[in-house]
C-alpha cells in the first residue's frame, strides 16, 4: 500500500478486521463489499431519566440508526445504563448500545459489562489536560506508558470476559498534554495517542476494536484517519474498522456540508465502517443525513484488489499534508488568489439583476450602484448575453458559439470542450479562456488529449475546468489532477459537480462529496455546481447552490467568507438548552467574517473540543456558563440569561466586532 487507501483514482473499500458488536457485525474483512457501512447516532436526554431517554433512543432506531450511544459520565449513569437496556429489549428493540466515557474509567469498567460497546477518550481517560508544557525524557515518557497500561488493562479483561466491543476514539481538541509536549497539535499526535491504546490492547490479545480520529477541522480530521491506516499497515499489516466522524459540526446546512466534507471524503478513499453525522439538532434528524452518505456506497460493489496503476503519485501526490497545487495565475483564477465560485444561470431563460440578488449582487436603483456580498460569486455561467449593465468585478462564461457574437470580449469570456479548443481556427480570447474536460471525452488518454495537454501548458489564459459523469467522478477527477501534477501542467483548474438528485438534500451530500475531498487536498481552484433534476417544474434553486458552494469553501478552509461556529451536538452531559443558544449567538454574531465560535454544552466538549477556535461559550454547571478567548478562560460562572451578551463585549473587547450593516 503506497499511501493509506487501496488506489486513489478507483473506488475500492479498505480491508479492515471484522467486529462484534452485539448481534451487529463491522468491517470489511474479506475485502470485497464487506459488511454495510454503518450508521449511528447519540441521545442528547439526561442518562438518568430512563424513560426520556428510551424514548428517544426509540427515534433513533426507527429512523434507522444501527448503533445508539448514550453518555456515561460518571458511575450513576453507567449503572443506570442496565436499565435503559433492559427497558429498551422489554420493547423489542434489539440495538446495540454504546457507553460514552471521557474521565472515569470505574464507569467504563462498569459499562462494558452492561452494554455492547465502549468507547473511551485516550486523551483523558488516563492522561488530564490542563493546557501544561511539559518535557519527558525518553524514560519519563516510558513511564508514562506503563502507567496507561496498568490503567487500561482492566477495562480489557472485562470487554474480553464479557464479549464487549471498544471505540478509541481520539479527538484533535482533547489530545493530553503529554501528546502535547511531544507531537504538537497535530494529526500524527491524535495518532499516536490511538496506537498507545491500542498497542496495550494488542498485547492483550483483545482485537474487537473501532478507532476514530475526530476533529471539527475537516482537514485534519481527513489528514489523521490517513496516516492512522498508513501507521496501522506500516506496524501491524491489519487494520482495524474506522468510525468516521466530524466533531461539533454545528447546525443546518453549514453542519451538513461540514461532515460531509470530512466523512466523504474519507468514504470516497474507501475508508469508514460506521459514521456519526454530529449536528446540533435532535438526533433522529442525523440519521437521513448518514443514509444520503453512505448509500453511494453500500449500493454498490466493491471492487477486487487488483495490481494498482497509480505509482507515478508517489512524487505528485502528498495526501498527509495540505499543500495547494501550483499554478500560474489567469485573471483572478489560479496562482495566490482563493478558489473561485461559478454560477449556473444556463437553466435560466430570462436573467434580470433580480437573480444577481441570489449570488450576491444587489442593484441599488436610487444610487444605481450594484453592492457585492461577501458571498457573491466570480462568474455566471449561461446561455446567452444579459440585457442589463454587469457590477463590476462580475464576469461571464459563454459557449464559444455564443461569445462569437459578443462585442463586449472584456465582460464574456469563452468556454470551449476539448475539440474546440483543439480547432486552431477558431478564434479565443487574448486573456482568458475555459477549456472543458470530461472523463468520459474518449480521446483524453490517447494522442488528441496529450496534443491539447501541450497546447494547454504554454497557454497562459486558459483555465481546465474538469468533469466526470461517472458514480466514481472524485477519483476520475483526481486521476486527471494527477495527470496535471506529473507532466508540470500549471494551468489553474476547476470543477464542475452536476447533481440530478431530486432533492436538494441529496445534492448538498453529492457536490460536498466530491468538490469537497479535492478541496481539502489543495488539487482546485474553483467550484461550479450544475444541477439537472429532469423535471422542469422544479425551478432553479440558485441561492442555495451559491451558498453550498460558499459553505464547502468555508468547510475546506480555503476561503472564508462568513462566521464559523464550532458547536457540539448535545447529550446527556449538556448543561443548556444548545440548540436555542447556537441559534440565539449566529443570529447576534453571524457577519463577523472568519471568526470561530465554540458552543459547548459542558467541559467534555469545551477547551479542549473547541481547540480550533477564537473564542468559547462552554458550559461549566447548571445556569452558568464560562467564556474563552482561544484556550485562555476570561470569565467564569456567568449566569446563562446574560452569558450571550457577556461573549457579545468579549468580542468587542477582543476587536473582533463590527458593527453589522443594515
Amino acid at each position: 500500500m503506497q499511501f493509506y487507501c487501496e488506489s486513489l483514482t478507483e473506488y475500492r473499500r479498505l480491508k479492515t478486521k471484522e467486529v462484534k458488536i452485539g448481534d451487529l457485525l463491522l468491517g470489511n474483512p474479506d475485502g470485497y463489499r464487506g459488511h454495510p457501512i454503518r450508521v449511528q447516532t447519540m441521545t442528547t436526554t439526561d442518562t438518568m431519566d430512563t424513560i426520556a431517554t428510551v424514548e428517544q433512543s426509540i427515534r433513533c432506531i426507527e429512523a434507522g440508526s444501527e448503533l445508539l450511544r448514550i453518555t456515561a459520565p460518571s458511575k450513576n449513569e453507567a449503572e443506570n445504563l442496565l436499565n435503559i437496556k433492559n427497558e429498551l429489549r422489554k420493547r423489542g428493540y434489539k440495538t446495540p448500545l454504546v457507553a460514552d466515557i471521557h474521565f472515569t474509567p470505574n464507569a467504563a469498567e462498569i459499562a462494558a459489562r452492561i452494554v455492547e460497546k465502549v468507547r473511551v477518550n485516550p486523551g483523558n481517560y488516563v492522561d488530564k489536560k490542563k493546557f501544561q508544557v511539559i518535557e519527558y525524557t525518553d524514560a519519563d515518557y516510558a513511564e508514562e506508558i506503563d502507567r496507561i497500561r496498568e490503567k487500561f488493562t482492566p477495562l480489557i479483561k472485562i470487554c474480553k470476559e464479557y464479549g464487549t466491543a471498544m471505540r478509541i476514539g481520539t479527538n484533535h481538541g482533547s489530545l493530553s498534554d503529554r501528546i502535547m509536549s511531544r507531537y504538537g497539535d497535530t494529526p500524527m499526535g491524535m495518532v499516536e495517542s490511538a496506537m498507545e491504546f491500542l498497542r496495550t490492547a494488542r498485547n492483550e490479545s483483545y482485537h474487537n476494536i473501532v478507532l476514530s480520529m475526530k476533529s471539527s477541522n475537516p482537514m485534519v480530521m481527513v489528514q489523521a484517519y490517513r496516516l492512522l491506516i498508513k501507521t496501522m499497515q506500516d506496524e501491524f499489516e491489519e487494520c482495524y474498522p474506522l468510525h468516521l466522524g466530524v466533531t461539533e459540526a454545528g447546525d443546518g446546512e453549514d453542519g451538513r456540508i461540514k461532515s460531509a466534507v470530512g466523512i466523504g471524503t474519507l468514504l470516497e478513499d474507501g475508508l469508514g465502517d460506521t459514521i456519526r453525522v454530529s449536528l446540533t439538532e435532535d438526533p433522529e434528524l442525523e440519521i437521513p443525513v448518514c443514509k444520503d452518505l453512505v448509500k453511494r456506497y453500500n449500493q454498490e460493489p466493491g471492487v477486487r484488489r487488483q495490481k494498482s496503476e497509480d505509482s507515478n503519485l508517489r512524487y505528485s501526490y502528498d495526501p498527509f499534508n495540505y499543500l495547494r497545487r501550483e499554478t500560474f495565475k489567469v485573471c483572478n483564477i489560479g496562482g495566490k488568489y482563493i478558489p473561485v465560485v461559478i454560477a449556473d444561470l444556463s437553466k435560466i431563460e430570462n436573467i434580470t439583476p433580480k437573480h444577481l440578488e441570489d449570488i450576491g449582487y444587489c442593484y441599488d436603483e436610487t444610487t444605481d450602484k450594484w453592492n457585492i456580498g461577501d458571498t457573491a460569486a466570480d462568474y455566471i455561467f449561461c446561455n446567452q448575453p444579459l440585457e442589463f449593465e454587469l457590477p463590476g468585478t462580475l464576469k461571464v462564461l459563454l459557449f464559444h458559439e455564443a461569445w462569437l457574437n459578443i462585442k463586449n470580449k472584456e465582460k464574456y469570456v469563452p468556454l470551449f470542450d476539448a475539440p474546440q479548443y483543439l480547432d486552431e481556427s477558431l478564434v479565443k480570447s487574448s486573456y482568458l479562456n475555459f477549456v472543458m474536460i470530461d472523463y468520459a471525452w474518449k480521446d483524453y488518454y490517447s494522442e488528441p488529449g496529450q496534443k491539447l495537454q501541450a497546447i494547454l501548458k504554454e497557454d497562459r489564459t486558459a483555465v481546465i475546468c474538469f468533469s466526470s459523469p461517472n458514480k466514481t467522478a472524485m477519483q476520475n477527477i483526481r486521476s486527471m489532477f494527477v495527470d496535471l501534477l506529473s507532466k508540470s501542467i500549471k494551468n489553474p483548474a476547476i470543477i464542475i459537480c452536476d447533481s440530478s438528485y431530486t432533492s436538494m438534500d441529496e445534492s448538498l451530500i453529492h457536490y460536498a462529496v466530491e468538490a469537497g475531498a479535492l478541496l481539502l487536498d489543495g488539487l482546485c481552484d474553483g467550484v461550479c455546481f450544475g444541477y439537472h433534476y429532469g423535471n422542469k417544474n422544479i425551478p432553479p434553486q440558485i441561492k442555495l447552490l451559491n451558498s453550498i458552494a460558499f459553505g464547502i469553501l468555508q468547510s475546506t478552509r480555503t476561503r472564508i467568507s462568513k462566521t464559523e461556529y464550532i458547536s457540539c451536538p448535545s447529550c446527556g452531559r449538556t448543561l443548556f438548552d444548545l440548540q436555542e443558544t447556537t441559534a440565539n449567538i449566529r443570529s447576534r454574531t453571524h457577519h463577523l467574517k472568519g471568526v470561530k465560535i465554540a458552543i459547548m454544552g459542558c467541559i467534555v466538549n469545551g477547551p479542549g473540543e473547541m481547540a480550533d477556535a477564537d473564542f468559547g461559550y462552554v458550559g461549566s454547571g447548571p445556569g452558568k456558563i464560562t467564556l474563552y478567548k482561544g484556550k485562555e478562560v476570561v470569565k467564569r460562572n456567568v449566569n446563562s440569561e446574560s452569558a450571550v451578551d457577556e461573549l457579545i463585549n468579549l468580542l468587542k473587547e477582543s476587536s473582533a466586532w463590527v458593527e453589522p450593516s443594515n
